[in-house]
């Protein structure tokens, strides 16, 4: 996968998910494996040259961190040049434009969304940053506003001409939200729009199957993935291999979930020290525990958390409650499995399977 001058190792890609794609959980993925390319969080361009603390948090990062895209929204081009210039000074890779996301505080003061609305404005925004950097711009849009205005096609085609490197095409539309199912036409379409750049699927994908489901049916280039992510660290690692090999890899056991966890934890308190750490990773342990099996003990707990040690003695609490749930070779019993995850474009009717990912709650819930 290319991006301009950026030669990248994987077309397997985190997006953006405000309040959660911050340097611990970056790193994280990047263990596990099968991952090159990560997003920050959505950043005001205005912020960032004002050097607002806050601002400087959402782009912090390390030599393992590496290759580093930044999001950058806003509406002012001079801003969002000279934000743009400013990250490819410290060593940033690439530059995203967010033209996608739906909330309405960044709509209505034309980031987000609604540079989707306003496509001259919105191309010669693009052209003074292309032209003022030497890494890879690129933007990550939704299908239209809504479905009597699909315009990410037409939009791809200004974007492909004012310079950008990739588009990332979420396929939903603003109105939507995260609501109903991705529509893959729609993203096809984007990708029969443009001759040069790359087309990269995002949305819903949540199993190696979904992922191989998005290229197949849109014949996108790449795929970028948010929630599914969130859910399980692996997906990329198993994504790739299935895409390789056309087998599934086994889904990690018990041990290995808790130790990818241990390690999430270990560097939340690294980066943000333990007491706002351990306050943050109350939302975060939860989502680890939804492959735990029965994880009600567990949940209960760790949503007070305050230290590191206190962590370590609920798990210990939690994995003596979970005993009473395994077998006789310490496996789950299969009444307790947790059921499988199957994005919404591919639940199969009359099949008990988890159907969507909720949206985590975090400064931006619908993004």
């Amino acid at each position: 996968m290319q991006f301009g001058p950026l030669n990248l190792k994987s077309n397997l890609f985190l997006s953006p998910l405000a309040g959660y794609t911050n340097l611990p959980f970056r790193l994280t993925l990047r263990e596990v494996g099968g991952l090159d390319l990560c997003t920050t969080d959505l950043v005001n361009a205005r912020s960032l040259l004002e050097k607002n603390p806050k601002a400087l948090k959402l782009i912090e990062t390390c030599p393992a961190d590496r290759p580093l895209a930044v999001q950058l929204f806003g509406s002012v081009p001079e801003e969002m040049r000279d934000a743009a210039v400013y990250l490819q000074s410290i060593g940033i890779s690439s530059v995203d434009i967010n033209m996608g996301c739906p909330v309405r505080k960044i709509t209505r003061v034309g980031g987000g969304s609604a540079m989707m609305t306003e496509m001259d404005k919105t191309a010669a925004l693009v052209r003074g940053m292309v032209d003022a950097l030497k890494i890879p711009v690129t933007a990550k849009m939704r299908l239209g506003w809504d479905d009597q205005n699909l315009t990410a096609p037409d939009l791809a085609q200004v974007l492909e001409d004012a310079g950008v490197s990739a588009i990332f095409v979420h396929g939903r539309t603003r109105e939507q939200g995260f609501g109903g199912r991705v529509n893959l036409a729609g993203i096809r379409a984007v990708v029969k729009a443009v001759k040069r750049v790359p087309v990269i699927g995002n949305g819903d994908v949540t199993t190696p199957q979904a992922a191989k489901m998005m290229f197949d049916e849109t014949g996108c280039a790449g795929v970028s993935i948010g929630r599914g992510a969130f859910y399980n660290p692996w997906i990329f690692l198993h994504t790739a291999h299935y895409l390789n090999t056309g087998e599934p890899l086994p889904e990690p056991a018990f041990d290995e979930r808790v130790r990818v966890m241990c390690r999430h934890l270990d560097l939340m308190i690294e980066v943000f020290g333990e007491e706002h750490g351990c306050r943050m990773f109350r939302k975060i342990g939860p989502w680890y525990s939804k492959r735990f099996g029965p994880a009600n003990d567990f949940n209960k707990r760790i949503v007070r958390l305050a230290t590191k040690a206190e962590f370590y003695e609920l798990l210990a609490n939690y994995r003596h409650w979970r005993a009473q749930f395994l077998d006789q070779t310490g496996e789950l019993q299969s009444r307790y499995q947790p059921a499988p995850m199957v994005a919404s474009f591919m639940q199969e009717p009359g099949v008990a399977q988890r159907q969507s990912i909720p949206v985590p709650k975090g400064p931006v819930e619908t993004w």
